[in-house]
């Protein structure tokens, strides 16, 4: 059933069909871990993965903590999101040979999962503070503290251990990177570990080409250029690999 479905005539409606939603999720993911955890080669990703089924375990259970303030049985209802995410990447799964990148599509349907749950998380917490429910908002914030953790630790894996990894093994050249950066803030290039513009000029939007040298041909070389002079410059933009 959808979120916006005939029954939810007031925002406490929408807010219970939320928290059934999310119980389904949780038990679903708490289903669909092993097979990641059985798939994954890289022994971080696979350790990383079990901390996580441990913690979606114990997010059950509070979630349950939620549905008992309430004086209500905890039940879930089907969420056609969450069992396309989960399939999407059990079809994944059964598609890659490769290991290494078996390892990088894993990590991308862990945080397919974990991008949907915060999402949700984040809607319920707002929900319950704006209807009263102070307790429900504080066992729901645990929660989703740890879904971020979990993406940010799967987003450092894949930056520093697996997608470098298997670059290397590949032995391919990287092409130009061009930024075009539209707004003063950081630039980030996933084929670099970080990119930023340290130091802003007076012109702020800056046109900047990165260039890699092949993984197998030595050190990755970076050159930051402007596709035009600044009007004044002070201060250089810089990258820190």
């Amino acid at each position: 059933m959808g979120l916006f479905s005939k029954d939810i005539k007031n925002l406490e409606d929408l807010y219970q069909h939320g928290l059934k939603d999310i119980y389904y999720a949780e038990n679903q993911i708490v289903k669909s871990l092993p097979e990641m955890i059985e798939n994954a080669t890289d022994a971080q990703l696979k350790r990383g993965l079990q901390q996580h089924l441990r913690e979606t375990k114990e997010q059950v259970k509070r979630l349950e903590q939620v549905f008992a303030l309430h004086g209500e049985q905890p039940s879930g209802r089907k969420c056609p999101a969450i069992d396309g995410i989960i399939t999407e990447g059990g079809d994944l799964m059964g598609e890659v040979e490769d290991k290494a990148v078996l390892n990088v599509g894993i990590i991308a349907a862990a945080q397919a999962v974990e991008h949907y749950e915060i999402t949700r998380y984040g809607a319920l917490i707002a929900w319950a503070k704006e209807l009263g429910h102070g307790e429900d908002a504080t066992i729901l914030t645990r929660n989703l503290s740890e879904e971020k953790a979990a993406d940010k630790k799967l987003t450092a894996l894949a930056d520093r251990r697996v997608n470098p990894k298997s670059a290397r093994r590949a032995g391919k050249s990287t092409s130009a990177v061009r930024i075009v950066v539209t707004s003063p803030i950081i630039a980030y290039s996933p084929k670099l570990r970080s990119a930023r513009l340290s130091e802003m000029s007076s012109d702020p939007y800056p046109t900047i080409e990165v260039q890699e040298q092949s993984a197998t041909a030595g050190p990755t070389s970076a050159r930051a250029s402007r596709t035009r002079p600044p009007r004044s410059c002070t201060r250089a933009a810089t990258f820190a690999p």
